[in-house]
């Protein structure tokens, strides 16, 4: 490879970074956490990309010349890619593709108390973990919010849905919940965000069904999706 393409090839890369760090797009792709790497990483290969250019044309040239090649130049397309046809965060498709995976135990065997208002908005991580691993029963009977897309793994089921991400959208794994008795979100189309005020059907999440637990929905209504479509 060319060093005129190499140079031009590693500031693409670093726009590219910076473009999706600044935007908020990388939410898309990796935990919020990691937004001050991607920042670094951006700037450190605009800046050697730059160096590498003032070096060459102080020298009066690359300095060496390889055989004319195409090939190199695709490895630019992801790049540009990036620039005009973000990929979307992980949706219903994912959901549908992938088997849930039963949470890990909590390294803290006791839960602390739900919040004491009338119906608490819990995400559906922890939902689905407080329903596999918290035996004192203390959802039974309460009513819970919880927030996410519409999924129908069946023309008979309809379920709400996260992906729970550790650090990409690589390792994202779906947190699925049934929603029972809710013909209003089995008329919804597919990545509809919802809120539901619900309560769980107790014994319903088994490994025979991949932990998915069955909610009776008291409401539902649809909401903007959140910038950071994620849970952690």
């Amino acid at each position: 490879m060319r060093r005129e393409t190499q140079n031009l090839l590693l500031l693409l890369l670093g726009g590219a970074l910076l473009k999706i760090a600044l935007g908020g797009s990388y939410l898309r792709y990796v935990k919020p956490s990691l937004f001050p790497w991607l920042l670094v990483s951006g700037v450190v290969m605009i800046g050697l990309a730059a160096f590498a250019i003032v070096r060459d044309i102080r020298a009066g040239g690359p300095g060496h010349h390889e055989h004319d090649s195409r090939s190199p130049w695709l490895l630019l397309l992801p790049v540009f890619a990036i620039f005009l046809v973000a990929p979307p965060a992980l949706g219903s498709d994912s959901v549908t593709r992938d088997r849930a995976a039963a949470p890990q135990a909590p390294a803290e065997p006791l839960f602390p108390e739900l919040p004491p208002e009338q119906a608490p908005l819990l995400s559906a991580s922890e939902f689905i973990t407080r329903v596999i691993w918290d035996d004192s029963g203390s959802l039974n009977g309460r009513t819970i919010r919880l927030q996410g897309f519409v999924v129908h793994p069946t023309p008979e089921t309809t379920q709400l849905a996260r992906m729970r991400i550790n650090c990409c959208a690589a390792d994202a794994a779906p947190v699925k919940i049934d929603l029972a008795g809710a013909p209003q979100a089995a008329e919804l189309p597919a990545d509809t965000w919802i809120e539901v005020a619900v309560r769980l059907r107790p014994g319903t999440a088994t490994e025979a069904n991949d932990y998915v637990p069955a909610v009776d929905v008291l409401t539902l209504r649809t909401i903007p999706a959140p910038l950071d479509t994620y849970e952690y």
